[in-house]
């Protein structure tokens, strides 16, 4: 029998086994730092598959991940059927509690921030950029994980005077090089990865990745066939369930609103279709 979980996280289950950790991706579904009572049918499976594959596709950036088999993980874990296709067993580290986003694009949190104050993290930009504004190279924007509430957009200097220099400069390097090349591959399937965020953590002084990557609750994927400047493209990711409480009146704190059903199957669709792209866009290396 499986026992409970040491932590559970938004949309993670986390078993402590000592130098390991198991990684359950349930069903739950969250959106700006609260988690909704309704489920997506696969959704832990679907961002298992893609994670995995994006990590191996990486080899030259060490990760967390030890195996995804099932039958490999220890006792009493092993070759239990709840937790197949859903979990992996990964290497712990000391997690940095930042947030490595980058931007290839100008939307979310970035263009609220734009519009208030004109500044993208905290760095001043020109008047009259429109929104979906594709920056010139992309930005290394940083937040802050909070364990509780909204985590917290940060200057590359909050974060760089907390982490250190050296800790900085290669997470930032690490990320950008990340980003450029997914958004390269997934281009080439018709789709835009317009921001994602990557986690790391410490093995032995040295940065690791960790969590999950390139997953459409992890970043924006933007159908390119729609991209339009000034205008929020179509997406593949977790942005229709944000759009869809926009439009509500919802403050953003507990408790949320009920999701229609119809929401919650379009939200399935669109991620299995994601995941067919980031498949053959990975087979044709």
């Amino acid at each position: 029998m499986i026992p409970s979980p040491n932590y559970k996280g938004k949309v993670r289950d986390v078993y402590d086994l000592g130098d390991s950790l198991l990684l359950v991706a349930t069903d739950r579904i969250s959106a700006f730092d609260v988690v909704f009572t309704e489920p997506v049918s696969d959704k832990g499976k679907i961002l298992t598959r893609i994670s995995t594959a994006w990590f191996r596709h990486f080899p030259e950036i060490k990760n967390h991940l030890i195996t995804d088999d099932v039958s490999k993980f220890p006792a009493p874990f092993q070759n239990a059927e709840s937790l197949r296709d859903r979990s992996v067993l990964v290497k712990k580290a000391k997690r940095i509690d930042f947030e490595c986003v980058v931007r290839g694009y100008l939307t979310g949190s970035a263009w609220k921030e734009y519009k208030a104050d004109g500044t993208i993290a905290h760095v001043p930009y020109p008047k009259g950029i429109l929104e979906s504004y594709k920056f010139e190279t992309p930005i290394f924007t940083p937040a802050r994980k909070n364990d509780s509430g909204h985590d917290e957009n940060v200057s590359e200097s909050t974060m760089e005077a907390e982490v250190g220099k050296e800790i900085f400069a290669e997470l930032k390097k690490l990320s950008l090089h990340l980003y450029n090349k997914a958004h390269e591959l997934m281009a080439k399937q018709g789709i835009l990865l317009c921001d994602t965020k990557f986690e790391f953590g410490l093995v032995d002084g040295k940065p690791i990745l960790i969590d999950e990557i390139l997953t459409p609750d992890s970043s924006r994927y933007w159908d390119a066939s729609t991209y339009e400047l000034g205008k929020t493209p179509a997406s593949f990711d977790k942005q229709i369930l944000r759009n869809w409480l926009e439009s509500t009146d919802w403050d953003k704190n507990p408790p949320p609103p009920a999701l229609p059903e119809s929401l919650i199957l379009e939200l399935r669709k669109k991620y299995l279709e994601l995941e067919d792209k980031i498949t053959l866009c990975l087979s044709q290396k």
